[in-house]
């Protein structure tokens, strides 16, 4: 009934027994709630399901690199396995200032200041932390996405996202990135961050699918990221660097409600809300392409 849903795909050398992609989502679960969620997730026939913002550092709170931490996400890959479905990591960095958190936690949790106030700050914040970083310290951020890779591997992912907002779409944005040295100013070296980390993954896993979240900036909406006529020159850089498909959505450090839009949404409340972004990289690539943003008609996403 739904042909093009059900069409398989090759994605590097990975095949996708059809074309429904679980998208990386923060899911707020304890981690028994995820894997049973996910797990259900595979068994309605998903094809491949991302876990949203697995951390490329050694420390702190859902670290790879942890005990804890590798054996959760191996309990994740193997639920998802028993379905019949592959399992993605999207690779994260956070551009968030953990000073300017830490200044503002006590004020959040008296109540003064509200989430989403706090994330309007760090917001804000991203720009001055992400210009400010010594380039050393930079080099050894894209470096860990290579590391974390390696790691996601043998907690058994099938492959790996690069999550380019965040920190990757900080240092991308000429609106957030300030830095005068080869990591700012031109397009090209606001990419070199983006460009690095896609690099570290490929020489360490040459065969590993790499999958880059491909975040553009509208005048009216986001802040970090890429400007639509900055695609024709980002695009193939990044397919040069070694990416095999892009996920494409709209650019974050904005509201909330525009990057995960509710259907009143002024903009950006239609079925499929986003996928012209989808068709502007498309101009620029031949690789896969993954859409996402309001796609609840399985009519419509046949079509």
């Amino acid at each position: 009934m739904y042909e093009a849903i059900g069409r398989p795909l090759e994605l590097g050398n990975l095949r996708l027994k059809n074309r429904v992609v679980f998208a990386p989502t923060t899911l707020g679960l304890s981690e028994p709630e995820q894997e049973a969620l996910l797990r259900r997730i595979a068994a309605g026939g998903c094809a491949l399901a991302w876990v949203g913002d697995v951390p490329v550092g050694r420390k702190g709170f859902g670290s790879l690199f942890s005990r804890k931490g590798f054996e959760h996400y191996r309990r994740l890959t193997a639920a998802l396995h028993s379905e019949g479905c592959l399992a993605g990591a999207q690779l994260h960095q956070s551009d968030s200032d953990l000073g300017a958190m830490v200044k503002y936690l006590p004020a959040l949790l008296t109540r003064r200041i509200r989430p989403d106030e706090l994330r309007r700050k760090l917001n804000d914040a991203a720009g001055p932390y992400i210009t400010g970083l010594p380039a050393d310290k930079v080099r050894g951020i894209t470096a860990s996405f290579g590391d974390a890779a390696a790691r996601a591997r043998q907690a058994g992912f099938d492959l790996v996202q690069v999550h380019g907002d965040r920190m990757c779409g900080s240092f991308a944005s000429s609106l957030l990135n300030r830095r005068t040295d080869v990591y700012g100013g031109s397009l090209e070296n606001r990419l070199r961050f983006a460009l690095e980390a896609v690099a570290s993954v490929r020489a360490g896993q040459p065969d590993l699918p790499i999958d880059f979240k491909l975040v553009v900036r509208l005048p009216d909406y986001g802040r970090a990221g890429l400007l639509p006529d900055e695609l024709a020159v980002a695009v193939p850089l990044l397919e040069a660097a070694g990416v095999t498909s892009f996920h494409v959505t709209l650019a974050n450090h904005g509201s909330l409600q525009d990057t995960i839009p509710p259907a009143n949404h002024p903009a950006f409340g239609d079925e499929g809300c986003f996928l012209f972004l989808c068709d502007m990289v498309r101009q620029y690539t031949r690789l896969p392409v993954c859409g996402v943003g309001g796609l609840t008609s399985l009519d419509f996403v046949e079509q």
